[in-house]
Parts: C-alpha cells; sequence; structure tokens
C-alpha cells in the first residue's frame, strides 16, 4: 500500500514539474512575442549622432546619448502618459513617459518642456527641444529606457537598443523612424545646413575650427560651449 501511494505521488510530482516546464516555455514564448512586438513599434525621439551607448563609463551610463543641434525636436518614442516634467540637478530639463506596455523612458538635458505631468501624448508628438541642461558636456539628448518604473538606482534599465534597433557610436538617427534590426550606417551629416563632428583624440576647437571653416566663438556659441575645452567622442554641431 504504502508503495502504491508513493508511486502516486512521483507521478503527481513529475506531473506537476512537466505542467510547470510547459507553462514556463509558454510564458518565455509570449514574453518573447511581446519583445518583438514592442520594438517593432517604437521611434527614434531625436535627429542626430550616437555619441555614447548603454553600459559605458564603467556600467554607470544606463542611456543612450543622440547629440544634435540646439532645440533640435525631441519626440515621444510611443504612446503613454507623462510621468513626471521637471528640472533635476544632473539630468537637467527631464520627462518620464510610462507606456501602456510596462515600460518608462527618459528624455534629459532638454532645452525646453513642451509637456507637463500627467498630459497624454501620442507616438510622434513633440515633447521638447535637445538642450545641454544639467550635467552635460555638449548639446545632446540622454535617452533611458526602464521596465515597469524608473527607480534613483537605475536597477530597471535596459538597453534602448532593443527597442529602438542597434546604433554604435558615430550612427546617425531619425527622429520619428520607426526602429529596425539593422545596424544604421556611421553618417555625420544630419540636416541640410547642420553636420556633426566627433572630437578626435589630440583635436582642440582651434584645430576643428580651422577644417571647419568657422570661427572658434562660433563653434562654441553653437554647441553652448562654456570653454575651450572638449573630449575625445565629444560630439560638435558643425554649420556648413
Amino acid at each position: 500500500m504504502r508503495d502504491y501511494i508513493r508511486r502516486l505521488l512521483i507521478a503527481a510530482i513529475m506531473a506537476l514539474c512537466v505542467s510547470l516546464l510547459f507553462l514556463g516555455g509558454k510564458q518565455t514564448e509570449a514574453s518573447m512575442q511581446e519583445s518583438r512586438e514592442i520594438k517593432a513599434g517604437w521611434i527614434w525621439p531625436a535627429d542626430g549622432v550616437i555619441s555614447d551607448t548603454y553600459g559605458t563609463r564603467h556600467g554607470t551610463h544606463k542611456g543612450i546619448d543622440i547629440a544634435g543641434g540646439l532645440n533640435s525636436p525631441i519626440v515621444a518614442a510611443a504612446d503613454g502618459m507623462v510621468g513626471k516634467s521637471y528640472y533635476s540637478n544632473t539630468y537637467g530639463n527631464v520627462i518620464f513617459i510610462k507606456h501602456p506596455n510596462n515600460y518608462v523612458t527618459v528624455y534629459a538635458h532638454l532645452n525646453n518642456r513642451h509637456v507637463h505631468e500627467g498630459q497624454e501624448v501620442k507616438q510622434g508628438d513633440r515633447i521638447g527641444t535637445m538642450g545641454r541642461t544639467g550635467e552635460s558636456t555638449g548639446v545632446h539628448l540622454h535617452f533611458e529606457s526602464h521596465q515597469i518604473e524608473w527607480t534613483y538606482d537605475k536597477k530597471n534599465a535596459i538597453d534602448p537598443e532593443r527597442l529602438l534597433g542597434n546604433a554604435g557610436v558615430g550612427a546617425a538617427v531619425k527622429g520619428g523612424m520607426a526602429s529596425t534590426n539593422e545596424s544604421l550606417a556611421a553618417s555625420t551629416n544630419v540636416n541640410g545646413d547642420k553636420a556633426q563632428y566627433i572630437v578626435q583624440a589630440g583635436d582642440t576647437l582651434t584645430s576643428i575650427a580651422k577644417k571647419s571653416n568657422l570661427t572658434v566663438e562660433k563653434l562654441k556659441e553653437v554647441n553652448q560651449l562654456k570653454s575651450d575645452l572638449i573630449m575625445p567622442e565629444q560630439v560638435l554641431v558643425i554649420h556648413k
């Protein structure tokens, strides 16, 4: 009798394990499908050139940087509701958007904010303009994506390229364009009257100005530089 009961218990446990594996497989498949559907629907939030990617600076950089022209449009990457819109000492003018698919996107260092907390936005709506407010070395958009919610320690941060598509440093992106799985071709041309220049080791504002047929003062004005200090991989806007 005891052997019979033991065999029944073993059979029940095995059946439970198989069921859990089946459900786990279904959930994984559903998650993968959801991920594909989310990724297919996102758009780039700004025109510009990728100047930094997720995970750099010893893993502390929890977003991607898109360098572009001062006051160029910033758009919502997907439908959602503005969770926060305020000025931060680090982020500068920053906007947080909560999306129906349990993601939160962050748009930082803006020059101006055009939306307020609680406002509903549609994908592609202009929410602000690019700037260099807060802790920023040049004009760019710092864009983050988080699952469920943003936290101070950014434990829920994910690489925005999972949503927007692959784009390494130096790649040109177009605000409002649908995401893609293919790597974006590197380019310095952004608009008809502007271009981007990625600072190389040994460059100075004087040498860049000379190559661009501009004055140092004009370079500093266009890029809102407060000093002559520039850093390798910093992206400067060059007016043709």
